[in-house]
C-alpha cells in the first residue's frame, strides 16, 4: 500500500548528507518497485523513489566537497528501502549527490539522472556514438527515449524512432527524431528499411523480445545492440549468426553502470552540463503533483498518458515549479 508517513527530521549518519527535498521525478521503475516486478526486491516496509532535488541542510561526519545551502541531485542507485528520495527530507549517501545543474528549474532537474542517465550510460559510454551515425531508438516516446534522442542530436548523430500508434508519430518527430516507425501501422523490418537504407549503428532498445532479430538484421557490420528494458512479454533471443556474419555486439544495460562507477558519474556530469549549456538537453515536463498527491502521481503514472517527465513537488502549490 503506498501512504504518507509523518516521521521526524533525523540527523545524517557519517558519510550521509541531509536534503531538504524540493522535487522528486518518477520513473516507470517506480511503479515496478511498489509492485515487486523490479529488479530491486522491497523490504517492508520501505521507502520510495529514485530521483530527487533539493537544498543541503546537514552534513555527516566524513563528507566532503558538498556545502549547506547547495542546491543538489540525488542520482538513483542507493538502496530504496532506506534512502527512497519520496519525501520531502531525505538522508542519502553522500557518492550518490552531485551538484544541480545550473539554469534549470527543480522540476527540470528531477527529471535528469534517471531518464538521461540510462541512455548517456548505453550510447556515449557503450555504444560511444558520434557524428553521422544512424541509432534506433525503440520506445521513442517514453521519458528515457526522448532523453536518448536530444543525447543523439548533441554528438551529431541520427536517431531513429519506434511508437506503437500514429499519434505519437509527429511528436516524436518535433521531439528530434529523424523518421519514425509506427509500429501498429508498419512492419518493422519495412520501417527500418524505408527510415534507415544504410543500417544503423547503434540500437537503444526498451523492448526486447523477438524484434531484436529484426534489428540485428538492419545493423551495420560492427554495430552494438543495447536492450535497457523488457517491455515484450516474450523470451529475447541472441541472434548469434547474424552477430557472426556482421561482428555484432548485444549487451543489457542499466543505468547503475554509470552512477556505481565514480569515474563514469563524472564522466556523466561533464556532458550533461554541456549539453545543458549548449541547449541540447532539455527535459520535458508532463505534468506536477504535489506530494499529497502522490497516489494520484503514481495513478497517472501508470495510465501510460503522459508524454514526458512526471515530477512530485514537496512544497504545496508547487505544482507550477
Amino acid at each position: 500500500m503506498l501512504r504518507i508517513d509523518r516521521m521526524p527530521v533525523e540527523p545524517p549518519r557519517e558519510g550521509e548528507v541531509g536534503i531538504r527535498v524540493e522535487a522528486i521525478g518518477l520513473n516507470r521503475a517506480d511503479a515496478m518497485f511498489r509492485r515487486n516486478t523490479y529488479l530491486e526486491k522491497p523490504v517492508l516496509p520501505s521507502r520510495l523513489g529514485f530521483e530527487a532535488v533539493g537544498e543541503v541542510t546537514a552534513l555527516g561526519q566524513g563528507v566532503d566537497g558538498i556545502h549547506i545551502g547547495q542546491r543538489v541531485n540525488v542520482v538513483p542507485g542507493a538502496p530504496l528501502a532506506a534512502h527512497g528520495v519520496c519525501a520531502d527530507w531525505v538522508n542519502v549517501p553522500a557518492a550518490r549527490v552531485v551538484p544541480s545543474p545550473e539554469g534549470f528549474t527543480a522540476a527540470q532537474a528531477a527529471a535528469l539522472w534517471m531518464s538521461y542517465g540510462t541512455p548517456y550510460g548505453a550510447l556515449i559510454e557503450v555504444c560511444r556514438i558520434a557524428q553521422g551515425q544512424t541509432v534506433l531508438i525503440t520506445a521513442a516516446n517514453t521519458t528515457v527515449g526522448l532523453a536518448a534522442i536530444q543525447i543523439c542530436r548533441s554528438v551529431g548523430a541520427r536517431p531513429i524512432g519506434t511508437v506503437l500508434q500514429e499519434g505519437m508519430r509527429q511528436a516524436v518527430i518535433d521531439a528530434g527524431a529523424g523518421s519514425v516507425v509506427v509500429m501498429d501501422n508498419e512492419d518493422l523490418a519495412q520501417g527500418l528499411e524505408r527510415a534507415a537504407p544504410d543500417g544503423i549503428d547503434a540500437a537503444f532498445d526498451a523492448v526486447g523480445g523477438p524484434q531484436v532479430t529484426t534489428i540485428a538484421e538492419a545493423m551495420r557490420p560492427r554495430g552494438t545492440i543495447v536492450v535497457h528494458g523488457a517491455l515484450s512479454p516474450e523470451p529475447t533471443p541472441f541472434p548469434l549468426k547474424l552477430a557472426l556474419r556482421n561482428s555484432l555486439s548485444m549487451r543489457g544495460h542499466l543505468y547503475t553502470e554509470v552512477t556505481d562507477d565514480p569515474a563514469a558519474l563524472v564522466r556523466a556530469q561533464q556532458f550533461f552540463a554541456e549539453g545543458v549549456a549548449a541547449g541540447f538537453i532539455s527535459p520535458r515536463i508532463d505534468r506536477c503533483f504535489d506530494l499529497e498527491e502522490i497516489s494520484e502521481a503514481h495513478a497517472y503514472l501508470e495510465s501510460g498518458q503522459q508524454f514526458g517527465k512526471i515530477v512530485v513537488m514537496t512544497q504545496t502549490g508547487g505544482k507550477t515549479a
